[in-house]
């Protein structure tokens, strides 16, 4: 038999969330697995129809899980249009950066250092991605975040247009922002004369 309900919460990190059921019974747990699209997480409020197991322990799980009628749009798997700061984001990074390094010469471990740390987050996106199609083990958004405010954001902001993984999730892409500009500020702020004043002035 086939019920109707609604998802009525839901933790992606670990994939799973209830589904509140029209026909008046208790909340019934839902997997990840147990959705046929497994594309893109649900949202809370998504229409589905979906069977009833019970397990070993005696409790509800929703199996064969479909979305007819569902009020989501459709999915799109082209790469998410880029914003306006986006747009400018890299160009303007690799424009602060010349200037930098023609006003103060910086190292050219640095380079390399933003290079490795981009592809490192760019797999590390790539890889959540995978998890969260399959209900797997999610890699926590400040693992994401640190890296790129470690000098990972390009690869991070390529893996989000690319992926279409983060890009739409506002919470996130505020504090990811917040990061970029922490990691842009501290390349200025360190690449120029200021570190050695400072200890200078302190006498050391």
């Amino acid at each position: 038999m086939r019920f109707e309900g609604h998802v009525r919460s839901w933790n992606n990190q670990r994939g799973f969330g209830f589904i509140e059921v029209r026909q008046g019974e208790q909340p019934v747990f839902v997997h990840i697995k147990a959705f046929a699209d497994r594309s893109a997480p649900p949202g809370i409020g998504q229409a589905v129809t979906f069977e009833i197991a019970v397990g070993a322990n005696g409790k509800k799980r929703a199996i064969a899980v479909q979305t007819p009628g569902a009020p989501r749009r459709a999915r799109n798997h082209s790469p998410a249009q880029w914003g306006t700061a986006r747009l400018f984001a890299l160009p303007g990074f690799l424009l602060i950066y010349l200037v930098t390094d023609i006003l103060w010469r910086v190292p050219g471990w640095v380079a390399v250092g933003y290079l490795v740390l981009s592809i490192l987050c760019f797999v590390f996106y790539a890889i959540d991605k995978s998890a969260a199609k399959a209900g797997g083990r999610r890699t926590p958004e400040a693992t994401l975040l640190l890296l790129g405010c470690a000098g990972g954001w390009p690869g991070a902001m390529l893996a989000q247009q690319l992926l279409r993984h983060k890009s739409n999730k506002a919470a996130f892409q505020s504090v990811f922002g917040a990061s970029v500009m922490v990691n842009v500020g501290l390349f200025v702020a360190l690449s120029s004369p200021l570190p050695a004043w400072t200890l200078a002035r302190s006498g050391l």
